[in-house]
């Protein structure tokens, strides 16, 4: 094999292994955003049951 095919093979090597360390950094992110985003969810639907338990309390309360 001569120096310069070896040359070649190395910096493909080295352009996989720094696209991949970039993907992994990437999917941490995105795990990062997704917990964040779930979070945020869980809260909406907290305060959306709040609010609906309140139309149920006005429903339910007799008319003076």
């Amino acid at each position: 094999m001569s120096i310069e095919l070896f040359n070649q093979l190395e910096q493909k090597v080295t352009s996989a292994v720094e696209a991949l360390e970039l993907m992994r950094m990437e999917a941490e992110e995105l795990r990062e955003e997704n917990a964040r985003l779930k979070q945020e969810r869980e809260e909406w639907e907290r305060r959306l049951s709040a609010l609906l338990g309140k139309f149920d309390q006005v429903e339910t309360t007799p008319s003076s």
